[in-house]
């Protein structure tokens, strides 16, 4: 795991300049650094060693000096790929997956990416063919981000880097932000800085003199709703996924150094962990986060499953107040403005990982994605169900089933949860059905706008644009592939694996590895029937099947609980810190220009008196903060105004 950052163009004083977009991250990489500049072309790198401990250096060129490759993640498949090249006669100088790349490449051009099983960015200078080659893995786990300045492409793992380059500077993108008070996050390649942009999962850049073309290598795609499943028997496709994870577990405990496990107390990372105990030969070291709050707190299914385990468990507990003290240095390694907190809690996570002497953890994410795992597909389901008799009385009881984590919906009538829910005026057709709640209710943080970031959105709508970006075959798909496809394709490279994974543990130089997004069991599981993934409303159905067999009978059958932090809780009372009054005073936010000064005082004054508890308040009050950190941090808007005032 890495960081690398680079240019394709003429520029002056190229060392330089990759020695500052290196520094800029070297939190990605603190083992090491280097540099690589050729005429029209330069390559920087900070590395984490992990896989080639030794000879893995880069930026790495072959013997020729015709290629030269940095590159941020692992190929977790690289042994098998690497006898397939000595089998064809090729001899290798060092033992890092990193010239498997190289090699590959020199033989298949970018049609190797195809081959390549793992988790990456990278940018390959083809010396041969004057071209600069930047990659991305298929499910968007690490980022690469570019712009372009007088006539000069320029790349960089984190933005931070960019903004080394003279002339580029930080400015909000009042489009993306509005993508963010609907979606969460931005839709690639837009990101929250405007004119610089991200390199789409799954997506392969070739630039040349002149000419730059984005083409993508892999697509997610679902069966036909009305074709005949060819996976029928439930058992044989338990076995088949119990194989395909089994692998994808055992290739990411490949690596030169100890290999950890987070551990939730949920389905998803005690499975990861239970394979993972299996393989290493050592024991396996396990890392959770403890809450002071019942309604965020797993700890007690967390040391059920290390006990059974028998794991060496670390668990770093996280309060409201360890929320508001992180929150800036979240913002900043983000890189954009966020609307939860709950990426707080795993920057403190990865923060103990590094302190237990350990670089790479393996993960859970992706199996709420993957296998119908999360609230907003059942609630589909249920809105549905409700659709097809919108008078019903009964039917609308059934949410209150989904969210009994949430007391203050138990308390609300049935026609309020028919209001809410949208059922008697849904369009069932509608391709974001599934998603209309959510967007909506986090729409309405917007309310909090100033009057001019109002009129320039005037006539945009965020979810039109989603609209447009899904493939022609969505339609066709089963309504839960639909809403799995929007998880899956969106929302998880843009704020799961961005925001809460990958930013927040490589802050800390920790490399997460994620087994469920193995891309062969991602295409396994878009074949499975609809009913194997979502039972009724038994979430992960053949996934259960497979943990059976591995965990305590109180894990494999717990409902899935959402992983949640304290909101805008975290961030008033009587310890309320400095920054936080600054950044959402009147002056502060009458100089950032985004949100109404006299409406986010009031909000800020509800939150105090904790009256906030809805949704709404509390998505505003931390996107409202979180921009203003974002702008302070980034674009140097001097959020400390209130006070000299």
């Amino acid at each position: 795991m890495c960081g690398f950052g680079g240019y394709f163009g003429s520029i002056r004083d190229a060392e330089a300049l990759l020695t500052h977009m290196v520094a800029a991250i070297a939190h990605r990489g603190p083992d090491e650094q280097g540099k690589f500049v050729a005429p029209d072309a330069g390559l920087g790198h900070a590395r984490l060693s992990v896989i080639g401990i030794g000879d893995g250096q880069q930026p790495m060129s072959d013997e020729a000096g015709n290629l030269t490759i940095a590159f941020n993640g692992e190929i977790f498949n690289y042994i098998e790929l690497r006898e397939g090249l000595i089998a064809k006669g090729r001899h290798f100088r060092t033992s890092s997956d990193t010239e498997v790349i190289l090699q590959l490449y020199e033989e298949m051009g970018e049609d190797c990416l195809s081959l390549l099983n793992g988790d990456f960015a990278l940018a390959i200078w083809d010396n041969r063919q004057r071209r600069m080659v930047l990659a991305r893995d298929r499910m968007g786990v690490r980022p690469l981000f570019y712009t372009s300045k007088d006539g000069v492409l320029y790349f960089a793992s984190e933005i931070k880097a960019l903004l080394k380059v003279p002339g580029v500077s930080a400015e909000i993108d009042p489009i993306a932000l509005d993508q963010i008070f609907t979606l969460w996050a931005p839709i690639a390649p837009r990101t929250a800085f405007r004119n610089i942009h991200e390199l789409e999962p799954a997506s392969v850049m070739i630039a040349t003199q002149g000419q730059v073309t984005v083409k993508r290598y892999w697509h997610l795609d679902y069966p036909h709703r009305d074709e005949p499943s060819k996976i029928t028997n439930e058992d044989h496709a338990a076995e088949e996924l119990q194989a395909l994870l089994t692998d994808a577990v055992r290739l990411r405990m490949r690596a030169d150094v100890p290999v950890g496990s987070y551990l939730s107390g949920g389905l998803d990372s005690s499975l990861v962990s239970a394979l993972a105990a299996g393989m290493t030969p050592r024991r396996l070291e396990t890392f959770s986060v403890t809450f002071d709050s019942a309604e965020h707190d797993e700890s007690a299914f967390q040391i059920e499953m290390a006990s059974a385990l028998g794991t060496r468990h670390h668990a770093i507990e996280c309060g409201a107040r360890d929320i508001a003290g992180v929150f800036p240095e979240v913002v900043r390694f983000a890189e954009r403005p966020i609307i939860r907190t709950a990426p707080a809690p795993l920057y403190k996570l990865s923060a103990l990982v590094r302190q237990a002497g350990l670089k790479v953890v393996l993960t859970g994410e992706g199996a709420d994605e993957v296998f119908a795992g999360y609230d907003v597909f059942k609630e589909a389901r249920v809105r549905r169900f409700c659709g097809r008799q919108p008078t019903s009385r009964v039917r609308p009881q059934l949410f209150r089933r989904l969210y009994p984590y949430l007391p203050g919906l138990q308390q609300q009538s049935v026609e309020y949860l028919a209001a809410f829910f949208g059922t008697s005026n849904a369009a069932l057709d509608d391709p974001l059905f599934s998603h209309r709640p959510r967007f909506k209710t986090t729409a309405a943080a917007k309310i909090f706008f100033s009057g001019d970031l109002r009129a320039t959105l005037q006539g945009y709508d965020a979810a039109e644009e989603l609209t447009s970006r899904l493939p022609e075959a969505f339609s066709l798909w089963h309504p839960l592939h639909q809403a799995q496809y929007l998880e899956t394709r969106f929302l998880l490279p843009g704020y799961i694996l961005s925001s809460q994974g990958d930013r927040m543990a490589m802050a800390h130089g920790i490399e997460g590895r994620f087994p469920f997004l193995d891309h062969r069991v991602v295409q396994f599981a878009a074949r499975l029937p609809p009913e194997m993934k979502l039972k009724g409303l038994m979430e992960k159905h053949i996934l259960r099947k497979v943990a059976r067999h591995h965990l305590p009978a109180a894990i494999g059958k717990r409902t899935k609980q959402p992983y949640r932090a304290p909101e805008a809780r975290s961030f008033v009372g009587a310890e309320e810190l400095d920054y936080i009054r600054d950044c959402l005073g009147e002056a502060s936010i009458t100089a950032g220009g985004l949100f109404n000064a006299k409406a986010v005082a009031k909000l800020h004054e509800k939150c105090r008196m904790e009256t906030a508890t809805g949704f709404r308040d509390n998505a505003a009050f931390v996107g409202i903060l979180s921009t203003q950190l974002w702008q302070k941090n980034f674009a140097g808007q001097a959020v400390g105004a209130a006070r000299a005032a």
